[in-house]
């Protein structure tokens, strides 16, 4: 896929467990696993500015476009 998720090294820099960000934005440990390992079709919004909110960063910290 040409869009990269870079949920893991974010949480790595802010050294927060993936279980921990997923009680803080309400989605479970299996959703937040599929997102972070770039899975995931779609992103709703409201859980991209959740993950944004408690990792304090900027969804372009998040997810990059890489052509292929």
């Amino acid at each position: 896929m040409a869009i990269i998720v870079n949920l893991d090294v974010m949480l790595a820099k802010r050294k927060m467990r993936s279980n921990e960000l997923a009680q803080l934005i309400g989605i479970t440990e299996q959703n937040l696993s599929i997102l972070k390992t770039g899975k995931a079709k779609a992103i709703r919004l409201t859980t991209l500015e959740a993950i944004c909110k408690h990792l304090n960063c900027q969804p372009g910290d998040l997810l990059e476009y890489k052509d292929e």
